[in-house]
């Protein structure tokens, strides 16, 4: 199977490949584990989403300001942190994994 953005598609069609979002510094770990480990599936997190998480909930950036220092649009931002936020809900609710993807397309912010 080809990169994760190919099963983004629309009418059956193979999808436009994300931007590379600019990322400030990359995350420390690629995994946080709960304890006791359960054989529950890990779940994934972008990059892009993680970045887009720490600016709007740790920096207290608004959309707008987040979008701009990662390049992308404050729609984007909206999506990239809603979904982190699922998925980081859902991992403390039901003591899954989480990983951090590998597959990056980022590019260094240099503030």
């Amino acid at each position: 199977m080809g990169p994760r953005w190919w099963r983004r598609c629309r009418r059956g069609e193979m999808g436009r490949p994300p931007k590379p979002v600019a990322v400030g510094c990359p995350p420390p770990c690629r995994r946080l584990d709960p304890f006791p480990c359960r054989r529950a599936e890990p779940l994934i997190l972008e990059v892009a989403e993680v970045e887009a998480l720490r600016l709007v909930e740790l920096e207290k950036l608004s959309l707008e300001e987040a979008g701009r220092r990662m390049g992308v649009s404050r729609n984007t931002v909206w999506r990239l942190v809603e979904g982190a936020r699922e998925k980081v809900a859902k991992a403390l609710v039901e003591g899954r994994g989480i990983r951090i993807s590998e597959e990056v397309r980022i590019k260094l912010h240099t503030p």
